[in-house]
């Protein structure tokens, strides 16, 4: 039995090579933003391209944020892809525009400090150890598109939490968040499915992480 995963529309771009990439890693894909399809999923998957505001408007008009927050209550997988994963911090800072986000981890997205930006292309990332998502494309390179990331990590854990996996990549010698595993929620800021083989292995890591019927409410 195939799991079941809701890409998740929300009104940012280049969503059908998301879904026929997640097709391709053996997942049964709906491409919607209908609340309660989005809540049962087996999978859900934030994609995100464009400005980090114009994300967030795009998501609370379908009560996105909501979804994000109840499935992950619910110990539900939740997958976020390039500004899909940025959103999940606390603000970005775009052109001096400070916008709130979901919330789910603290920090500031913002413009990275590099000589040349956008960061666009292939790049290496420094993958911690015990990886899921990572596991067996540790050394592989994944395609970046972006202009701003999370430049530090300020989650705090104690020892009754498991610390979040953090991975992380460096663009003209500043150094930014590339992926999280916390828990159930896990995001790349790269785009696995423009990453070749290693993205679809990437992707194939995380369907296999599903558990069909166990997101569905009854």
């Amino acid at each position: 039995m195939s799991p079941d995963v809701v890409v998740l529309d929300y009104g940012s771009g280049n969503l059908r090579s998301v879904v026929r990439a997640v097709e391709r890693a053996g997942a049964s894909v709906t491409l919607t933003g209908d609340f309660d399809a989005a809540l049962a999923a087996d999978g859900l998957l934030v994609p995100g391209v464009g400005a980090y505001a114009a994300c967030m408007d795009g998501l609370r008009a379908i009560k996105g944020d909501r979804i994000i927050g109840r499935r992950l209550a619910g110990g539900r997988p939740v997958l976020g892809i390039c500004v899909g994963m940025q959103i999940l911090f606390s603000r970005g800072v775009e052109r001096g525009v400070e916008s709130a986000g979901c919330d789910e981890w603290p920090g500031t997205v913002e413009r990275l400090q590099a000589d040349v930006v956008p960061h666009m292309g292939w790049n290496t990332v420094e993958v911690p150890s015990g990886s899921r998502l990572f596991a067996g494309v540790e050394d592989e390179r994944f395609y970046f598109v972006h202009s701003y990331g999370a430049r530090s990590w300020d989650l705090v854990t104690n020892d009754r939490t498991e610390a979040p996996l953090v991975t992380w990549a460096e663009h003209g010698g500043d150094r930014f968040v590339a992926a999280v595993e916390n828990g159930p929620l896990w995001a790349t800021q790269f785009h696995p499915e423009k990453s070749g083989d290693a993205g679809a292995a990437l992707l194939r890591n995380w369907v296999a992480s599903l558990r069909p019927g166990a997101g569905r409410i009854s």
